[in-house]
């Protein structure tokens, strides 16, 4: 655990209501992204099964979140999936990148709707291009947290996710789900990666001044 000051209640007096301008190595996640070639390694009773995807991911700035002296500058997300040509959801995806400038910390927050959320952390520079985050589980901070089926049949062990932003303005994502499933003797390594080109601009968070201002 890392050391923290005794004062815990106070918080921060220097806060920019402008999260755009302070999300460091995040900066470059905000706005409404499209991706059309990612590829999903998944698995199935005959083996590993390859699905490529079509990916919608909006990432819109909050205003400045506190936990007594910490400060955090984030993103909000949702990331919906289809197959290519069919409109019914593949995969659906709701959480938070959060960015400590005091600290260099990132997390990344996630829940999916079969009943499983994760935390991942990792650190960067303000001015990093790459970064990796980690979740474990069975730890008591940045773990993962599944329903009983899930625990019973494909336990997750680890998930890593490694993003790029590239001097185009597109950011690319490559992550690895490790899951010990029920029968099988060695971790399965569930894969998904994705390159997301900007179709839209992120939202101003409610306290930010006017963009003309």
């Amino acid at each position: 655990m890392a050391d923290f000051a005794d004062d815990i209640y106070t918080e921060p007096a220097n806060q920019d209501g402008d999260t755009l301008r302070n999300l460091g190595p995040l900066r470059g996640l905000a706005g409404i992204w499209e991706g059309t070639r990612g590829v999903d390694v998944k698995p199935k009773a005959d083996g590993p099964r390859t699905q490529v995807y079509v990916e919608r991911y909006e990432a819109h700035p909050i205003d400045p979140q506190t936990n007594g002296p910490q400060l955090f500058y984030g993103l909000r997300y949702h990331t919906f999936i289809t197959k290519p040509g069919l409109t019914k959801m593949y995969h659906d995806q709701v959480g938070h990148w959060l960015w400590e400038p005091a600290t260099g910390a990132i997390l990344h927050t996630l829940s999916i709707p079969r009943g499983q959320v994760a935390m991942a952390s990792g650190f960067a520079t303000a001015d990093a291009t790459s970064f990796e985050l980690v979740a474990t589980r069975g730890t008591e901070v940045y773990g993962i947290c599944s329903n009983p089926f899930l625990e019973h049949a494909f336990q997750t062990v680890e998930f890593r996710i490694k993003v790029t932003t590239h001097p185009d303005g597109r950011w690319s994502y490559d992550q690895d789900t490790v899951m010990r499933i029920r029968g099988r003797d060695e971790p399965f390594h569930h894969t998904d990666r994705n390159t997301l080109t900007r179709i839209g601009e992120a939202m101003r968070n409610p306290l930010a001044p006017p963009a003309d201002a």
